[in-house]
């Protein structure tokens, strides 16, 4: 599996079977300094954590131009669908869906949701999550924006990803060093990579303190933006 950060939280997944585009926040991301066509090329599957703008990103615009499913909670998957794109796959937490051979399951997080249009009109957009997705073979947690909660440990143990996207920019999400103490107490990833940091000035604009807090230091794969990963 082929991992792209492309700053924040949006990361490129690429399988055997198909290429997923998780939160692509790519226009206005000030982390983002790949070409937008390349970014998009051949993604078939959106999946999102949570409504808010530097997450539900280009959503549209993707799932338009490749005419790719959203995989969404039923209220973003109903604001998909009534700006013009039907092809969606709604779901919540606890649930799984199945597309082109990976399995999506929605968990739980702790932040809020919702998307400010164009018009400056707020939509609900149901509750944040973060997303498993896995191949049967490699699979990926990603936290989402969230908190640290102690039923972190019990999705680990259910779902046993081996790779873990963490917020750790603080003020929105945990701070590098409740990320660092999630990561210890609850989920022991063999691979864990830090995301929604730097990208703004209000948030943190460095990894140090997460690495330095992290007990399996040989874990941490800190990532370059638009610079692709084999994992």
């Amino acid at each position: 599996m082929k991992l792209t950060w492309f700053g924040h939280s949006a990361f490129r997944l690429d399988f055997a079977t198909a290429s997923v585009l998780i939160d692509p926040f790519l226009n206005g991301n000030p982390s983002f300094a790949g070409s937008y066509k390349e970014a998009i090329e051949g993604v078939s599957i959106i999946a999102l954590t949570h409504g808010h703008n530097d997450h539900f990103g280009d959503t549209l615009d993707i799932a338009h131009e490749n005419n790719a499913v959203a995989v969404a909670n039923a209220e973003i998957c109903g604001f998909i669908s009534s700006r013009g794109h039907n092809k969606v796959d709604p779901m919540n937490k606890g649930g799984t869906v199945h597309q082109s051979g990976l399995s999506i399951t929605m968990v739980e997080a702790k932040h809020s949701s919702s998307f400010k249009d164009e018009k400056g009109v707020v939509h609900h957009m149901g509750e944040a999550a973060g997303l498993i997705v896995s191949d049967g073979m490699t699979s990926v947690y990603h936290l989402g924006d969230t908190d640290i909660f102690t039923d972190m440990g019990l999705i680990f143990d259910r779902f046993r990803p081996t790779i873990g996207l963490v917020p750790i920019g603080d003020r929105f999400t945990m701070g590098q060093k409740d990320a660092a103490r999630a990561v210890n107490a609850f989920m022991p990833f063999e691979t864990v990579i830090p995301c929604h940091y730097k990208t703004f000035p209000i948030i943190d604009q460095d990894h140090a303190v997460f690495e330095a807090e992290l007990d399996n230091k040989a874990a941490f794969r800190p990532m370059e933006v638009s610079v692709p990963i084999s994992l």
